[in-house]
């Protein structure tokens, strides 16, 4: 009888070329269904609720699989992380109704987006937090922030040939964003988070985001230029695409509770 396992996972993107299996290099999905193959005895393949590019990290992935096997859940949580590298954890494992997707059953995703702007950068922080040095004044960012806020065209927040524009159907390069905020990390001067919760998400969207906010916080770019930015629909309007090592897929929001016993030890 096939069994839909969901998994909860955490990552470290920086040694992956992304989520999604590639027929070269590593990539969090392959390394993941390489484990689950070898504990199942038998081909399996994950599905993941998107996809994150190469150097971008995850705190709250979901993603399930369909397997045959009867071993307890428990495997899944203990016997998946013995065999995983240490920049690759299962958080949680439990079983899911057969209809439940983690793609197609995903209502909203929160992406966090950590950066410095001081002078000099500690070493140990540079993989997981981008150096974006300058004067960083946030609130030059509360008008561009509401302007972010709701249904729009976010042409010009996505990377260039990332989708065939002229395809018909779908919904475009429309996204509804439901929160945005920039805040400082306590404690820690010069560190600050973006925060982005949306219905979904387009290719580097987050990044060009955060690059043009901090070009707006940084007084590069005049605080009013945002929701001209969005009008446009040009990618080449709008700021840098900020560095890979400050993105987090952080939570992801479903219509049902899930998760809400651990398979922990």
């Amino acid at each position: 009888m096939s069994r839909n396992i969901r998994l909860l996972i955490a990552y470290d993107g920086g040694n992956y070329l992304g989520w999604q299996r590639q027929q070269w290099g590593e990539t969090v999905q392959g390394t993941i269904e390489k484990r689950l193959t070898r504990l199942c005895s038998e081909p399996i393949t994950l599905h993941g609720a998107g996809r994150t590019d190469t150097g971008v990290h995850a705190l709250g992935m979901v993603a399930h699989f369909h397997t045959q096997t009867t071993m307890p859940v428990v495997a899944f949580f203990r016997g998946i992380n013995s065999m995983l590298p240490g920049d690759i954890r299962i958080l949680a494992a439990e079983e899911a109704p057969l209809t439940f997707h983690s793609r197609y059953s995903v209502q909203a995703k929160t992406y966090r987006y950590d950066f410095f702007t001081g002078g000099v950068q500690f070493p140990a922080t540079r993989l997981h937090r981008a150096h974006l040095p300058g004067a960083f004044d946030s609130t030059r960012l509360t008008t561009a922030l509401k302007s972010l806020v709701g249904t729009h065209d976010f042409s010009s927040f996505e990377r260039t040939g990332s989708r065939d524009k002229n395809a018909v159907g779908g919904r475009g390069a429309n996204r509804t964003l439901f929160q945005a905020s920039c805040y400082p990390q306590l404690g820690c001067a010069d560190y600050w988070s973006l925060r982005l919760t949306g219905n979904g998400f387009l290719r580097q969207m987050v990044r060009i985001i955060a690059g043009t906010l901090i070009e707006i916080a940084q007084g590069k770019r005049p605080v009013e230029e945002l929701a001209a930015i969005l009008a446009a629909k040009d990618r080449s309007k709008a700021g840098l695409t900020a560095p890979a090592c400050g993105l987090y897929l952080e939570k992801i929001y479903y219509p049902m509770p899930i998760f809400q016993s651990r398979a922990l030890p």
